[in-house]
């Protein structure tokens, strides 16, 4: 079956594209219902999971080999074997940021583009970020926890928490959230530094090179970069121990930055002075050494869902989509490392 160049390539009888005319788009994930209705209009939706007579591959083999466009919602892992299914795919369209769920060698050894979602959730994972340090250092969801169970007034009144002013943080990945990271910060008188790949000229703040000198010069530290080869447990123990007892490591990122058992081990030995975690190495399995633990608040891998940055992330897609069908620029697409 051949696949239109164009959205919206052909018209109907009253001005809107014949479904056969529409450009074919395979789907990954469930999109939220409203997202789902705005792509039935513009493509003609190959969804494998509708077809329960049939395996995923079955369906690729038989129902999709003109497929040059793939939309994966959430993180529903794009492999090799899947990929391989799909000998005309040009391009796969990501709803999240990271993406490392999707084997981005194949991709590129076969000239397929990615895009993600950009700048979308930006703004959400840096409050989110924000949140979750003040969490720590306030002791905020202990303080709660202490109330609620009624030990107020039997055993008085809650121990000191620590300010975030003035507070050293060294963010991990200088990209669109840690930039919004960093501008939240900056009011509250915290000095920012950061690691990166590479020192971004635009940017003022103290450049280190490697993670371990950040954290021996940082009171906190905030990881808000990708997951690749290069940063899987970029935080191991000595990188721990360097940021010190008193120190606080946030994670908006992914799970697998940290090297999570010298986590637990740092935090239950008190190497370090506490973390707020969005991700897992594991997810949804979270260590239950840290259910004990006041100086560690723990959040579902939310730090991105807000009703705004879902609609944000639609639009990116449905732009980058629009942009590969009218052979125009893809509008977030992931560059090579």
């Amino acid at each position: 079956m051949d696949t239109v160049a164009a959205v919206g390539g052909g018209a109907g009888v009253e001005g809107q594209p014949q479904a056969a005319e529409l450009p074919e788009l395979l789907l990954f994930g469930h999109p939220p219902a409203q997202f789902l209705a705005s792509l039935a209009k513009r493509f003609r939706l190959l969804k494998p999971w509708e077809e329960e007579s049939m395996s995923t591959q079955q369906f690729l083999t038989t129902q999709a080999q003109s497929v040059r466009a793939l939309a994966v919602l959430g993180l529903f892992p794009i492999n090799s074997e899947i990929l391989q299914c799909l000998p005309s795919l040009a391009c796969v369209v990501a709803t999240s940021v990271g993406v490392d769920h999707i084997d981005l060698a194949e991709c590129r050894r076969r000239g397929i583009a990615v895009t993600n979602a950009g700048p979308a959730f930006s703004e959400d994972a840096a409050d989110f970020a924000v949140g979750l340090l003040l969490d720590v250092l306030r002791r905020v969801s202990a303080a709660d926890r202490y109330v609620r169970q009624g030990l107020w007034p039997v055993k008085g009144d809650y121990p000191l928490s620590s300010k975030l002013g003035g507070k050293r943080v060294g963010i991990i990945g200088m990209g669109s959230i840690g930039s919004e990271v960093a501008k939240r910060l900056e009011p509250f008188g915290c000095s920012i530094s950061y690691n990166s790949r590479k020192k971004k000229p635009r940017v003022a703040f103290p450049f280190y090179s490697n993670v371990h000198d950040l954290a021996a010069n940082s009171d906190v530290l905030i990881l808000s970069c990708a997951l690749t080869k290069e940063t899987y447990h970029i935080i191991k123990r000595d990188v721990l121990l360097a940021l010190g007892e008193k120190g606080v490591i946030i994670n908006v990122g992914r799970g697998a930055l940290i090297d999570e058992k010298e986590l637990v081990q740092c935090l239950v030995q008190g190497e370090i002075g506490g973390a707020g975690l969005d991700v897992y190495e594991n997810e949804p399995i979270v260590p239950k050494e840290l259910f004990v633990l006041d100086s560690v608040v723990l959040s579902p891998h939310k730090a991105v869902l807000t009703p705004e940055s879902f609609a944000a992330s639609s639009k990116m897609a449905m732009g980058n989509l629009e942009a590969f069908f009218a052979g125009k620029p893809l509008l977030s697409p992931v560059k090579d490392e």
